[in-house]
């Protein structure tokens, strides 16, 4: 009773406000990756058009390298946007976002694997289809020589992966109305980066249901900065889906 009354009595201390934390903006991942992306965009503007093809035909995932054994082009064609540099300043703030938000919830070395997976897996899927496509006369021969670069398929496994951070009752409405852009996307355009896109997508929503699974039902609300960059996220991946 005494001790309850001494509480009572002390003098109460002044509560302080939560102290921001900088090592919340220490997102290696995303900054080198995004880094690397503008650097090579500026270093393909100082180059002529014909080099600047050249370099990334060299990268490009397609049936022609991969056939050749070019394995290297699964990984060099993820840091070249394949547009041209004002688009590529655009997107790129964008991408970041959903990096970002990626980073700040899973790690780095999920969000590089998320990433990846979605990247690698959804373009050896395609490859596989067009291999098949090509050897039953079903598409043209010279589709094995386009450009095929680009962020999209590894951003799209990202969008599908954070399925896991949003509350329960919105993981479905999230999930679905990905699924319908992306399936939207193949049936307008019926191109084989459209179905890359949602196999992606797909490969990211599998590896957020294992996310899910092996947090055993904890949820942690996302806050103000995390709306905004999710946000900035999804309005990339609207880009790549109908742009």
């Amino acid at each position: 009773m005494i001790d309850s009354m001494a509480l009572a009595l002390a003098p109460q201390q002044p509560v302080t406000a939560r102290r921001f934390r900088w090592s919340a903006l220490w997102l290696p991942a995303t900054y080198s990756y995004v880094s690397v992306l503008l650097a090579v965009a500026v270093g393909l503007t100082m180059v002529s058009a014909s080099r600047e093809s050249r370099i990334v035909l060299h990268a490009s995932t397609n049936l022609h390298n991969l056939t050749k054994g070019h394995l290297g082009t699964l990984f060099s064609s993820a840091f070249l946007v394949g547009e041209g540099a004002a688009t590529v300043f655009l997107i790129v703030p964008m991408l970041a976002c959903l990096l970002a938000l990626a980073e700040r919830r899973f790690g780095a070395v999920k969000l590089v694997h998320t990433f990846f997976v979605g990247h690698v897996g959804a373009t050896v899927l395609v490859a596989l289809g067009l291999w098949v496509a090509v050897q039953s006369q079903l598409v043209p021969g010279s589709i094995a020589m386009v450009e095929d670069v680009g962020v999209s398929y590894g951003a799209m496994a990202v969008v599908g992966a954070l399925v896991a951070v949003l509350p329960s009752h919105r993981r479905w409405v999230w999930a679905g109305t990905w699924l319908s852009f992306a399936l939207g996307g193949v049936v307008l355009w019926h191109t084989f980066t459209n179905v890359g896109h949602f196999l992606a997508l797909c490969l990211g929503l599998g590896i957020g249901r294992l996310t899910i699974r092996r947090q055993g039902g904890a949820e942690r609300p996302l806050n103000l900065p995390e709306y905004v960059l999710l946000a900035g996220g999804s309005l990339f991946a609207c880009l790549m889906l109908l742009g």
